[in-house]
């Protein structure tokens, strides 16, 4: 006999995960696409920051997890970086949503590295716009160029 229609799909509901419920824990979220940059720095046509998360630590800071990618085929020393959060919409005299200072570890010809910092806000997490409506600019601030 072949099972009837209802009974596989009673089957397949009892397979399928439960439904994710709130535990308390924190929020996170992504910024998509690379960090962007204006800097005339010597090095900064090589590194590429991306892969951003957010997640609040405590109110008023966000923590800041992302990847540096050496995009060269030479060795580049540690790195210091300064990374303003901006939406989409942000004119060029609007304040960062966030500004902090971050440090790169050397990095090996075509390294990839995870690099994490922290970054204080006014915002809580929740009142960020969303993921697709921000944007990560940076400049190089040590070595000096």
């Amino acid at each position: 006999m072949r099972p009837t229609l209802a009974v596989v799909l009673i089957a397949l509901a009892g397979c399928s995960k439960p439904a994710p419920q709130a535990t308390g824990k924190q929020v996170s979220f992504e910024i998509t696409g690379p960090a962007t940059t204006l800097s005339k720095h010597p090095l900064a046509k090589y590194i590429e920051l991306a892969g951003f998360r957010l997640s609040e630590s405590k109110p008023g800071q966000l923590e800041v997890k992302f990847v540096a990618v050496n995009h060269s085929e030479a060795e580049l020393g540690d790195l210091a970086v300064n990374i303003r959060l901006k939406t989409t919409t942000a004119k060029p005299e609007d304040p960062p949503v966030a500004e902090f200072q971050a440090k790169i570890p050397a990095l090996s010809p075509l390294e990839v590295h995870d690099v994490s910092a922290k970054a204080a806000t006014k915002l809580r997490i929740y009142e960020l716009p969303d993921w697709q409506f921000l944007r990560a600019e940076f400049d190089i601030t040590s070595p000096a160029p």
